[in-house]
């Protein structure tokens, strides 16, 4: 290459020498034509000279100032890109220039393509951080309750490596999560809010235009503000709206009890009750479950007090008859306890009390109430040995049944559902044979009742160890009465095979209705001849073949006892004997029953 410029500068000269040469023959030529002198010619070539002379210097100096412009250039350039290296961490890229490129021109058309792709990766990474930098500071004035400015500072040109934007894009990213976390916040507390808001009826967007007004109609441009006063006042708003919650149930819940005991009171029809039915689940839930939209709104309350006023004045024009009526149901709980209600607050007294005016009917009806209740409380007391008093009154309606059956002549016959009676029958017989046992720690439990509480234990007015004391009385002498009838049947059975064996097969005259059952004959007799006496009025110690129980007892109008012996009105029938036999003095015979054998 060098060659190469040294041979085109030669060649250059070579022309420029014979172009000139050849004009200076000819300047010369025209010259002497003039008649120019040497001394002029000599002068006129100088000033020739000295013009060639500038032409060169000036052209020199152009050349000169371009290469120091050039130069100029090629450092500024390196300079920058030095700087945008350094800037952008791109220490990997090296500023190196191509050895063989000895031009200025050509050194610099090799880097400026470098520094502006530098300035462009500037550029680029400027506009990137600058935007990072806007969200960060907009997401921290969100958070912090302050308005977003859109000045942004300007982004610092000495660091803009990869290293500095992953930082500001970490840091981005946590602020993206906090606020993530704090809209979800927010979004929960304005649901709870919007929730209690139903519940009670109140305006949901005035309730939390008093929070703040982005929650619930953001304007224009305007996000949902995250601030810690908003979390804090969404939080204190739903601790306000709780509370209130929790006074209206207890208020309402008090209310609407006082309002059903009204209703059943005054025996309200359905379709009145119907109207409140959404608010009886305050009844049912716990408190955190009452969420039916307006149950507790103010509209609800007034009106269910309103009912209540009103079933109240109701109720003081019906006074008498919620007395009266409370009366029968204390009645009621008495006698399933087997107590006797308090006389004091009988009907007819209650109604003269009433008429006269001088006894307030609501005091009247908070005592009876108060008389219900505690009722209420003795049955539940007494409720172990009221069990077991039923459990010993069907097994003695198990023996009743039994012993009729025992008297049915066609008890064994092959008739329809005799099977079923003979198994009932089997079962009667096991039952009343736990009779005595049943008694006996009826009697031992009502003992121990009444030594725990001091009290005696009564049962429709009478004291229940009297009248298990009676009843097992009564059951000894009936126990009696059949051991006396199976031995009269024992020596009927003897007197007849005694009687046989003096006159053979054939009947004695004297005896052809000696075993005839008159009418109204029963099983039982008496050996003197004389007739059994009626049945005195039961009291305790008293002799009776019928057996006593609560329920017999405490029917006064068919008597003590269900069960009463029917006494025979017939006439005995006497037979000789030889003054030879042995039982010569038992001289009575009873009737027999019909078609049943002697039992020996």
């Amino acid at each position: 290459m060098a060659g190469t410029g040294t041979m085109r500068l030669s060649l250059t000269n070579v022309n420029m020498q014979t172009t000139c040469g050849a004009l200076l023959s000819e300047l010369e030529q025209i010259w002497t034509e003039i008649g120019e002198s040497e001394v002029e010619k000599d002068k006129m070539l100088l000033e020739l000279e000295m013009e060639c002379l500038q032409v060169y210097r000036k052209k020199v100096d152009e050349a000169c100032d371009t290469r120091a412009f050039l130069r100029q250039s090629l450092i500024t350039k390196e300079a920058e890109m030095a700087a945008l290296i350094g800037s952008l961490g791109e220490h990997n890229l090296q500023l190196q220039t191509d050895q063989r490129l000895e031009s200025l021109k050509g050194q610099l058309a090799f880097i400026t393509p470098m520094v502006e792709n530098l300035r462009s990766k500037k550029d680029e990474r400027v506009n990137k951080i600058a935007a990072i930098r806007s969200e960060i500071e907009k997401i921290i004035g969100e958070i912090n309750g302050q308005n977003f400015q859109t000045n942004v500072g300007k982004v610092d040109d000495d660091d803009l490596s990869i290293r500095k934007l992953n930082d500001y894009q970490a840091q981005l990213r946590s602020l993206q999560k906090e606020k993530s976390e704090r809209l979800h916040k927010v979004l929960e507390y304005v649901n709870e809010v919007h929730s209690l808001c139903c519940v009670l009826g109140n305006d949901f967007g005035k309730t939390l235009n008093g929070v703040h007004p982005s929650l619930h109609e953001p304007g224009l441009g305007q996000s949902t503000n995250i601030s810690d006063s908003t979390l804090e006042g969404l939080s204190q708003m739903i601790q306000k709206l709780k509370l209130e919650k929790r006074k209206r149930t207890q208020t309402l819940r008090q209310v609407f009890e006082s309002l059903i005991e009204l209703w059943n009171l005054l025996d309200t029809p359905e379709e009145e009750r119907k109207h409140f039915e959404k608010n009886s689940c305050i009844l049912r839930s716990q408190e955190e479950d009452v969420t039916n939209s307006g149950v507790l709104s103010t509209e609800s309350v007034k009106e269910i007090e309103a009912e209540f006023d009103r079933l109240t004045e109701l109720k003081s024009g019906k006074m008498k008859e919620l007395v009266l009526k409370k009366r029968l149901e204390l009645e009621e709980v008495c006698r399933q306890a087997h107590i006797e209600p308090d006389t004091s607050t009988a009907s007819d007294k209650l109604c003269a009390l009433i008429d006269s005016g001088l006894v307030d009917p609501s005091e009247l009806l908070t005592n009876i109430e108060g008389q219900i209740t505690k009722a209420k409380e003795e049955s539940d007391i007494r409720k172990d040995i009221l069990d077991r008093v039923n459990k010993w009154e069907a097994a003695c309606a198990e023996e009743r049944w039994l012993d009729e059956y025992n008297q049915d002549e066609n008890r064994y016959s092959a008739g329809r559902g005799a099977h079923l009676n003979l198994k009932h029958a089997e079962k009667a017989r096991l039952t009343a044979v736990k009779i005595p046992g049943i008694v006996d720690n009826l009697i031992s439990k009502t003992f121990t009742w009444e030594c725990e509480r001091n009290l005696l234990f009564f049962y429709d007015g009478a004291r229940l160890i009297s009248l298990l004391e009676e009843y097992k009385l009564s059951r000894q002498q009936k126990e009696e009465e059949k051991k006396r009838f199976r031995d009269q049947k024992k020596l009927q059975y003897l007197l007849l095979t005694e009687k046989e064996a003096l006159y053979g097969s054939k009947s004695s005259p004297k005896k052809s209705n000696s075993f005839k059952r008159p009418n109204g004959c029963h099983a039982y007799g008496n050996t003197n001849g004389f007739m059994t006496p009626a049945p005195r009025r039961v009291s305790v110690g008293s002799a009776t073949p019928e057996l006593l129980t609560p329920r017999s007892y405490s029917s006064r109008q068919n008597g003590y006892f269900k069960e009463m012996r029917r006494l025979s009105t017939a006439p005995l029938n006497f037979v000789a004997i030889p003054k030879e036999d042995t039982i010569s003095s038992f001289t009575s015979i009873s009737c027999l029953e019909p078609g049943s054998p002697p039992r020996g």
